[in-house]
């Protein structure tokens, strides 16, 4: 197995959330497989290695770099072109397009059929984002009627469903960062997520969306959008409830129903499984094998199918008209 290093911008203020915390999970599966270290590019940090320092070293060429955050991937594509590259894909719709070379590795089905249809060529691979083990339902009693995180959640969430809410049950909103995010799943009734709105704007897709998948091991009742990655595992009249479903009235309507009746549902562990570390860890080790044997042979041969182009595209798309020309005449 080649050392992996993964490439983060940083990992401490403006660079931490979701999507580091995923990725720093991911390191630490692969740290268990083969020799792996983090690596910073844009803010150096005493506790771990800096680029420029990781870029003097003499085991490149049997190394693989990591690379994963959407909008610095074509430059370090570009920096780092002579060296092995893995894109390890979280959201979607950044616009740039990568050579055959670079291996992808997508967190959700949704993400990797964007890339199935962007990199035709290129070897791509599913490992969908860890949950923790310490987002287990506790069967206790929950003093919180609605848990909403207010990060990513919609003008209608925010400033119609709440505050309708807030005058019929307990409400709570959560802000900043929590220390003991699956305490307050345990304490809550029911979570709302609704993140559709935020990505339309940001023009990217939501890559994964960890908290409904939390909410739902830690017994919540969830209400939340659909879109993007939250597919992958929401499945709107069976383990969720569809949010912003048509009228404010209708979705209360909803809320209060699941909140007056005794019926508290609750998936079995099987079905969060696929998320867990020993599931993970032996999924990533069979994707880093596959990913190492390409690498072996890639060293001796070139690549030699036509990759999609747009001009490819265009050639593919005259051919079929002239196709449909002569059969035309012939008819």
């Amino acid at each position: 197995m080649r050392k992996l290093y993964f490439l983060v911008p940083g990992t401490k203020g403006k660079f931490g959330g979701g999507g580091l915390w995923a990725e720093l999970n991911t390191y630490n599966l692969a740290a268990q497989i083969c020799e792996a270290e983090i690596v910073t590019y844009r803010q150096q940090e005493a506790e771990h290695l800096f680029i420029a320092e990781v870029l003097k070293r003499s085991d490149l060429k049997t190394s693989i770099f990591v690379i994963g955050w959407g909008f610095d991937v074509p430059k370090l594509v570009a920096k780092l072109n002579n060296y092995h590259l893995i894109y390890h894909a979280h959201s979607s719709g950044y616009g740039f397009r990568l050579p055959p070379n670079i291996p992808i590795i997508t967190v959700s089905r949704n993400t990797m059929g964007y890339w199935g249809q962007q990199a035709a060529n290129n070897l791509i691979f599913y490992l969908p984002n860890q949950i923790g083990d310490e987002f287990r339902n506790l069967n206790q009693m929950r003093d919180i009627d609605v848990l909403v995180q207010t990060r990513k959640s919609s003008a209608y969430l925010l400033q119609q469903l709440v505050p309708a809410l807030q005058t019929r049950c307990r409400v709570k909103l959560l802000e900043g960062y929590v220390e003991d995010l699956a305490g307050l799943f345990n304490r809550s009734q029911i979570y709302l997520y609704d993140s559709a709105e935020y990505w339309v704007v940001s023009g990217v897709s939501e890559g994964f969306g960890l908290p409904p998948l939390e909410a739902l091991a830690c017994g919540c009742q969830v209400f939340s959008s659909v879109n993007h990655g939250l597919a992958d595992y929401l499945d709107p009249g069976f383990n969720c409830h569809k949010i912003a479903g048509y009228a404010l009235e209708y979705d209360l309507q909803r809320i209060m129903s699941v909140l007056k009746s005794s019926e508290k549902s609750s998936l079995p562990e099987s079905f969060f499984a696929e998320y867990r570390r020993e599931h993970l860890s032996k999924r990533l080790k069979t994707i880093l094998k596959e990913i190492n044997s390409f690498f072996d042979f890639q060293t001796d041969n070139y690549a030699s199918i036509s990759s999609l182009t747009s001009w490819r595209i265009k050639q593919l798309w005259f051919q079929q008209l002239l196709i449909k020309l002569r059969k035309l005449k012939k008819s």
